[in-house]
């Protein structure tokens, strides 16, 4: 008699997370919020750019001396960037499954020709879109340098930014990505609130005031800077 070797295996946890539609909206929820508590760090010190080319250098310096020498020189800032890299990938990877997994339970034909897609809708698919390719062209030009116009400088930071916001397309461009930024994160945050539960009334008012907030202070405090550099102000 033939023994039956087949086992009961049944999905793991993080596999029946993954396969939900909640699971989903909880990974895109908790890695927006990791993505934001970075955009709020980061424009911080970019905000440092307006004492001066010494103080942003020395701080552009000191991200890569974090944690020495516990940590191996710029071990921690690979290790953010690691971190981010995860976050970027499992929110844009769980944005698009949910929206082809919302268009398959769509009919496919309506009575009557109506927007298939909300305002929200469409300002957080267009604005992860412009965004996910404002971060490719903003490593290439701050970071390798590789689009950097009139040469990069690797250890001048300051220069580099005053270079780059010093052309018409660099300001165009990363103008149009932090307006994009700042309606995503309107948009995100009350959504990434909504999936990890708002509880009262109350607390659901602040938390939409709380996104404003958030979406208008990063969105100003990001596009300061090239206006510093446009005006004169940073030069």
């Amino acid at each position: 008699m033939a023994l039956d070797t087949r086992t009961d295996r049944r999905p793991s946890f993080a596999a029946l997370l993954w396969g939900s539609t909640v699971g989903k909206k909880t990974v895109m929820a908790v890695s927006g919020l990791v993505m934001l508590l970075y955009l709020v760090v980061h424009m911080i010190g970019n905000l440092k750019i307006f004492f001066g080319a010494d103080e942003f250098n020395g701080y552009a310096h000191w991200l890569r001396v974090v944690g020495e020498p516990f940590m191996h020189h710029e071990w921690t800032l690979w290790l953010v960037r690691v971190v981010l890299v995860a976050a970027v990938v499992a929110h844009a990877t769980s944005a698009y499954q949910l929206s082809r997994r919302d268009l398959r339970a769509r009919p496919s034909r309506y009575a009557h020709k109506k927007a298939r897609s909300s305002y929200a809708t469409c300002t957080m698919r267009w604005g992860g879109i412009i965004l996910g390719l404002f971060i490719v062209w903003h490593l290439l030009d701050l970071t390798t340098g590789t689009v950097h116009p009139g040469g990069f400088q690797a250890g001048h930071p300051y220069q580099n930014v005053v270079d780059t916001f010093s052309t018409w397309y660099g300001n165009v461009i990363y103008l149009v990505a932090m307006l994009a930024l700042g309606l995503h994160i309107r948009h995100g945050f009350w959504s990434a609130a909504q999936t990890l539960g708002v509880g009262s009334r109350a607390r659901e008012r602040l938390l939409k005031t709380l996104a404003q907030v958030l979406a208008l202070v990063l969105t100003v405090g990001f596009i300061s800077v090239p206006v510093a550099v446009m005006t004169g102000v940073v030069s």
